[in-house]
């Protein structure tokens, strides 16, 4: 009995996990409202979603005095001042506020990618993009959650450039999180 039992509530998990909308299973543009964003979709499955017209996105960092290319190493002097508490409290805040009860369910235990391109001179987010498996279940979150996300993102967050930061064309700052 217990067997039984244990066979059907595995189906019934199933069937709910394949009952969800995946929005992001091939590369397309999404039109809403008064924004448009790109999904791209790698072979490997991995989505790409991201403001339509964002310059940053594909383009290398680069050290705008030389115009070689940046890489970051571990002993790379530091391109931000150091992320405090604060800001990880108020992305996180603003993460939580964008997802209902219910999407909070649905992703827990998952994380998605977050990258924040900053403008060099100012500090401030220029554009935000967000990375995640087509299969996943960030697949099934509607392209309104992540507009609200890089909005609230946009408004409340910002950074500190360091010298070196400032020689380059963008700063590129990623973390991976998840609603709670």
């Amino acid at each position: 009995m217990k067997t039984f039992i244990t066979f059907i509530y595995l189906i019934s998990c199933t069937l709910y996990l394949f009952a969800q909308p995946s929005y992001y299973t091939q590369t397309k543009t999404f039109t809403e409202n008064d924004y448009i964003y790109q999904c791209d979709v790698r072979e490997s499955g991995m989505v790409t979603l991201y403001k339509k017209g964002d310059k940053w996105i594909y383009t290398p960092q680069i050290i705008r005095s030389t115009g070689e290319h940046f890489i970051m190493y571990d002993d790379t002097p530091d391109i931000i001042e150091t992320v405090n508490n604060d800001f990880i409290y108020t992305c996180k805040s603003i993460i939580n506020k964008a997802f209902s009860s219910t999407e909070k369910q649905r992703v827990k235990g998952s994380k998605f990618v977050l990258s924040m391109y900053i403008n060099p001179d100012t500090g401030k987010i220029d554009e935000v993009a967000f990375e995640f498996f087509s299969i996943g279940s960030y697949a099934t979150i509607p392209i309104s959650v992540y507009r609200n996300i890089e909005l609230g993102i946009k408004q409340k967050l910002s950074f500190k450039p360091t010298t070196e930061g400032k020689k380059l064309n963008y700063i590129l700052y990623w973390i991976d999180v998840s609603p709670e």
